[in-house]
């Protein structure tokens, strides 16, 4: 898809990786909406992209879902690009996953991208075409001790994605599936965690954990993947490895 002129939701626009793919779709020429919880932050950044309009709401909340894509619609006319970013970890060893929070994450990371979706396909079809990029992680692709929680919502994204790129063909609407290493942002500052941390030592390294990286290098992976309608696009090529193992 060519970029310029287009017009993009961005969730989760207020820090790291949404921040990031914010910026470089604005330099690639499209108007950006930016979509947080975060208004002051969203303010602050929209003054650096010419024609970005802030929609503050929280993405876990589907009337505000829905909102957000009404308002964007009634301000920019349409929604060419919608990039699911927003979401939450969750570490906990299975036996600990605390219901009430593994349905909190539920809402933010399925359903709300889900939501969204919903929102923008009737759009994109009658003005015929568009694209949505949603970003999962890596982890959807392994089994690390602690983390299935956050997995589990991520490969159940990757489904959906998947899924819905096969029905929306005849429709020229494009979606794919992002999957992003560890990324140097406050991911895991936010990130809901076990009280008992000792699970944690016996972990595990699933053979070694190469540097983070940077929420910049997977912005571009992620518009990469907008430019080319890839159907899959991994931050890095070991991550395919590990899905074509199973």
């Amino acid at each position: 898809m060519e970029i310029q002129g287009k017009v993009a939701i961005v969730t989760g626009a207020s820090m790291g990786i949404g921040e990031a793919t914010a910026r470089l779709l604005a330099r690639k020429g499209a108007k950006v909406v930016l979509t947080s919880r975060s208004f002051d932050k969203l303010e602050a950044l929209a003054k650096a992209l010419p024609g970005a309009l802030v929609v503050p709401a929280d993405m876990a909340k589907e009337a505000e879902v829905r909102m957000m894509v009404a308002k964007a619609l009634a301000h920019m006319g349409r929604v060419d690009i919608l990039v699911n970013n927003a979401g939450r970890g969750y570490d906990a060893p299975v036996e600990h996953i605390r219901t009430d929070l593994l349905r909190d994450l539920f809402e933010l990371d399925l359903i709300g991208p889900l939501v969204a979706m919903q929102q923008v396909i009737p759009q994109m079809r009658a003005q015929g075409g568009g694209f949505i990029s949603n970003i999962s992680s890596g982890l959807a692709l392994m089994h690390l001790p602690g983390m299935s929680a956050y997995a589990a919502m991520k490969r159940a994204l990757v489904g959906i994605s998947l899924t819905a790129r096969e029905e929306l063909k005849a429709d020229k609407i494009g979606v794919n599936v992002v999957y992003p290493y560890m990324t140097l942002t406050e991911f895991e500052k936010n990130t809901l965690k076990h009280e008992a941390r000792e699970w944690k030592s016996n972990a595990g390294d699933e053979g070694g954990f190469k540097p983070p990286d940077s929420a910049e290098d997977v912005a571009r992976k992620i518009v990469e993947g907008i430019e080319s309608e890839a159907a899959e696009v991994f931050v890095h090529e070991w991550m395919q490895h590990r899905q074509e193992q199973g």
